[in-house]
């Protein structure tokens, strides 16, 4: 349906023709994203930001179009096709890359990228063999852009120890009295303090360098070519921050290697596939052979527990604080989420021996 906010806001930014058709995209969780046809057969994605998550338009978008500018320049170098392999933002006729409206809402822009397609699963093998090496690339492709020049648009974001703090309050406050029902999941985040701040410890140390980093590495933030079925372009930067490389390679694998979906009620059906955590350690190392430190490659296995046990315990949080953060579709949709991914921790845990034994699988191939 074309709204007068959508045309409004569609007719702020630089392009030709009108609009002939509107979609609304309903896979992402934060922002609200609608792909827009034209008269000149012409496709663009045009998305509502969410400012209650992303408070701060200019600081994301300033993100945004400084790392898209840069991997367009390393694309065009390798004579590559940048419009296929990057997202592509356009600017208002104001010059900025975003919109205000009438009633202070925040809108952007960019070239669809056709014939492509994403997966919320791997539909096999070799799926996410090519994920991981998309977001390897991606790594790879911002080695050298400076992350400290970046904001940090959700604050605290991986910062574990502050995810843990905000769980601890939201869980004494229990605004929604929502607490007897899961006193089995708090004490499951209680008994893992010290996971918590394992890895700033080693930043803190030194150990750990500070990357640009995606931070929200899930599978259907890449987009696969249709004919090929190769990863060829990494989507949904609004969480572009200085981070670590564990925290991408570990988002990846919390989502795409767990057995079951994320809000599966069935926990036997929920645990780390080691096929799959093979798959996307080898595409993974195979772009960023190169850049890991020791370090890093050591705890690549612990960060998917971290990511896991972060996750679930936003989950939970989110929970105790009556659904304000994820948009759910049932009164226990997020209890539902943190109790699989607590599950899915508890597996990693009994088998982490395994995933460090295939790390290494893979350092060594990659030092060859």
């Amino acid at each position: 349906m074309i709204t007068n906010e959508i045309k409004t806001a569609f007719e702020a930014f630089e392009r030709g023709g009108s609009i002939v058709s509107v979609n609304q995209i309903t896979a992402g969780l934060i922002n609200a994203t609608y792909l827009v046809e034209t008269d000149k057969k012409e496709k663009y994605i045009l998305q509502k930001i969410n400012t209650f998550v992303f408070k701060n338009p200019d600081e994301l978008m300033e993100n945004i179009v400084g790392v898209t500018k840069h991997i367009t320049e390393k694309i065009k170098e390798a004579g590559s096709d940048y419009k296929r392999e990057n997202l592509n933002f356009l600017p208002c006729n104001s010059g900025e890359y975003y919109f205000r409206d009438e009633n202070d809402g925040a809108w952007r822009m960019y070239i669809y990228v056709d014939e492509a397609l994403t997966y919320n699963k791997p539909k096999d093998i070799d799926t996410f063999t090519n994920a991981g090496r998309s977001f390897g690339r991606f790594m790879k492709l911002l080695a050298d852009y400076p992350a400290q020049t970046l904001h940090e648009t959700i604050r605290n974001f991986h910062y574990t120890p502050a995810r843990y703090e905000n769980f601890l309050k939201a869980a004494e406050a229990d605004i929604k009295g929502r607490k007897a029902v899961c006193e089995d999941e708090i004490r499951f985040v209680t008994e893992r303090k010290a996971d918590t701040h394992k890895l700033t410890d080693l930043i803190a140390e030194g150990a750990l360098p500070i990357r640009v980093t995606h931070n929200d590495t899930k599978l259907n933030n890449v987009l696969f070519d249709i004919k090929t079925d190769k990863g060829i372009c990494v989507i949904d930067l609004d969480t572009i921050m200085p981070g670590l490389s564990l925290y991408d390679f570990g988002d990846s694998i919390r989502s795409g290697a767990n057995k079951a979906a994320e809000d599966e009620t069935d926990l036997s059906k929920v645990g780390i596939d080691l096929a799959l955590f093979e798959a996307y350690a080898d595409g993974f190392r195979s772009e960023t052979a190169e850049s890991l430190c020791d370090a890093e490659i050591e705890n690549l296995a612990f960060g998917a527990k971290l990511m896991t046990f972060e996750c679930g315990m936003r989950f939970l949080t989110d929970y105790l604080e009556g659904d304000v953060y994820f948009r759910t579709t049932h009164p226990e949709h997020n209890i539902v989420r943190a109790r699989n991914q607590f599950r899915l921790v508890a597996d990693m845990e009994a088998h982490m021996d395994e995933m460090n034994a295939i790390v290494s699988k893979y350092k060594e191939k990659y030092m060859k």
